[in-house]
């Protein structure tokens, strides 16, 4: 896969929150996905690239269960936080123009789960015109079959599908 220009790529990651994250998962556990999303985000802040975190709230509840807090170590200054309360991370959240702001037009997808929140994010960010790229071991799902369902079926259809260690970013293209 060729090297991102990190002037025009951005990072989204997924509900990478520690009530998520400590649930049973599959293929692989949250806190695998969290390490190489950790790698990954570490590589875009290095580039200079954005990293957008995204994290789900209950509409219509005063208080958000425990563990609804993104996972700390995940989060460093200067990152950003889109709250969305829908499964996507698009609808009524400002995450289009606040990606437009940054002059992106390719994403980076983590997060979990797979076939959910990732997955309708990447498909609302295809119809926006982004290109997207899918690190597929910086995500996970409640079961391994729907994690592959995503990734084989239709990842593919919507861009690429590459292990973290394939995702690089330097100069423009």
């Amino acid at each position: 896969m060729p090297a991102l220009d990190p002037g025009r790529t951005a990072l989204v990651l997924v509900d990478l929150m520690e009530r998520i994250v400590a649930l049973p998962l599959a293929p692989r556990p949250g806190t695998d996905v969290l390490a190489a999303a950790g790698r990954l985000a570490n590589a875009f802040r290095e580039a200079g690239a954005p990293v957008v975190h995204i994290r789900v709230e209950r509409p219509g509840v005063e208080t958000q269960p425990p563990g609804s807090e993104l996972v700390a170590e995940l989060v460093h200054p200067g990152d950003e936080t889109v709250v969305k309360r829908t499964i996507g991370g698009f609808q009524g959240t400002g995450l289009h123009d606040l990606l437009q702001k940054h002059g992106a037009t390719t994403l980076v997808f983590g997060g979990i789960a797979t076939n959910l929140g990732v997955e309708s994010t990447a498909r609302a960010a295809a119809d926006l015109g982004y290109e997207l790229v899918f690190a597929e071991d910086a995500m996970t799902a409640l079961t391994a079959d729907e994690h592959r369902a995503s990734v084989q079926l239709d990842f593919p259809r919507l861009g690429t599908v590459a292990p973290v260690a394939a995702i690089t970013l330097g100069g423009a293209e």
